[in-house]
């Protein structure tokens, strides 16, 4: 059994001084307020549960800093994506996702769902073995020390009555019935948009989500949305509703454009939405209504999507600032309704993490409040005063993997820069 004592901490019932937590076989055996350090490891500054990372794709870490000299859209930063895409095998893919998901545990991530698309070799062939990706996205997680949930992504087409360029073929099945049978032992699966998979094929993904958690890219962009209305009569939303992809095990991810019977629909069906605002805002796609969606009853998270920066505790900041420059207001989340987007791991399909607490798993994160960001912060209002800078440890299932700002892999930078300069070699 290991002790660690913390002088601040966020727990379920609100913040707590003095608290000692207790682990045992991955779990916290107790947490218990106003106590003494004792012997127990001391943590400093201010304790918060494990970091939910709900939306990741972790390949575009090689895109970072190499997009913005250009300018364009989103549909031209995909042209640069796509060429990434196109150069990794599974052992280049292990190398980027490791040290793509350290990055994550520096930032106080403890688990991930990966959005997983990249499935085959070059031409969309199979690789000898068809889960080599997928070995290679686990075996990444496990050297990082996250917990993964791999969603297996259906892509089908490579838009409304289009086919699959060069590239998409490698994110392409011959068909749904092909992707449900290579997707039945993944931790959950995602429909990559609706125009990548045809509205035919939509029952059928969500037919083999089977309460598995069901991911779905929806109206990121406007072009989207007004291609869908033309094509089926129909919000992507909507569509989605009418074939039975939305459901309470279901996460809409960026759910940027949306109209008002959008929302109505997406809390009616009890679907989540993942925001994910750094990237929302280096694509240029807009800035979502979060807080209508919470006022519906929509349960929110938060995703660091395309890794433009890796930093969750940014995220569910710049929440609030969007909220904050869309309605000219401030406080229109509080602390508290932060703290749960950044730590919920329903999304992720495990209801019992994301809380300091008897019996949950022994994920936390300890953040510095005596640095140049955090001194003289009230412990409560961290997120907004933070960046992954300030993380000093983090705990997963009791190992810490993150001690002193430092992770076990040793030189995370170092791990990145030899992943990624090879993929941009002669370009």
């Amino acid at each position: 059994m290991s002790r660690y004592w913390a002088a601040h901490a966020l727990l379920p019932d609100g913040p707590a001084t003095d608290v000692t937590l207790t682990v045992a076989d991955g779990r916290f055996a107790s947490v218990t307020p106003g106590t003494s350090a004792g012997d127990a490891v001391r943590l400093p500054g201010v304790v918060l549960p494990g970091f939910a990372n709900a939306h990741c794709h972790a390949f575009h870490r090689a895109l970072r800093g190499r997009t913005h000299d250009r300018g364009g859209t989103f549909w031209t930063w995909r042209e640069r994506m796509y060429a990434v895409a196109s150069r990794l095998d599974p052992d280049s893919y292990l190398a980027l996702a490791r040290a793509t998901y350290a990055e994550m545990a520096l930032a106080g991530v403890t688990a991930v769902a990966e959005f997983h698309y990249l499935h085959h070799a070059p031409g969309g062939r199979p690789y000898a073995d068809p889960q080599a990706m997928d070995h290679a996205l686990r075996a990444a997680a496990t050297e990082a020390g996250l917990r993964l949930t791999l969603l297996d992504t259906c892509y089908l087409a490579g838009g409304f009555d289009t086919g699959l360029d060069e590239v998409q073929r490698r994110f392409a099945d011959p068909d749904v019935d092909a992707w449900a049978l290579r997707a039945a032992g993944a931790d959950g699966v995602a429909v990559h948009s609706v125009r990548a998979v045809p509205r035919a094929a939509l029952k059928t993904v969500a037919a083999a989500a089977a309460g598995r958690p069901l991911h779905v890219h929806l109206s990121e962009q406007p072009a989207e949305n007004a291609a869908c209305i033309a094509h089926h009569g129909l919000t992507p939303t909507a569509l989605l509703a009418a074939e039975g992809v939305l459901s309470p095990t279901t996460t809409a991810v960026h759910a940027t454009h949306l109209t008002g019977d959008d929302v109505a629909l997406l809390a009616a069906t009890g679907t989540g939405a993942c925001f994910c605002p750094t990237t929302e805002r280096d694509l240029a796609d807009g800035i979502g209504p979060a807080r209508r969606l919470r006022d519906a009853g929509v349960a929110l998270s938060l995703g660091s999507d395309q890794q433009a920066v890796t930093d969750l505790v940014e995220e569910a900041r710049v929440l609030e600032m969007h909220e904050r420059l869309a309605s000219g207001e401030r406080g229109r989340f509080t602390p508290d309704d932060l703290l749960a987007a950044l730590t919920a791991h329903a999304a992720l399909g495990r209801r019992d993490a994301g809380r300091l607490e008897w019996g949950a798993p022994a994920d936390l994160v300890a953040i510095h409040t005596d640095t140049v960001r955090t001194a003289g912060c009230d412990p409560v209002q961290i997120l907004l005063a933070a960046t992954a800078a300030d993380v000093d440890t983090v705990l997963v299932d009791g190992d810490p993997i993150v001690e002193g700002g430092h992770h076990r892999l040793g030189d995370v930078g170092a791990l990145l820069r030899d992943a990624i300069t090879p993929l941009w070699a002669d370009r």
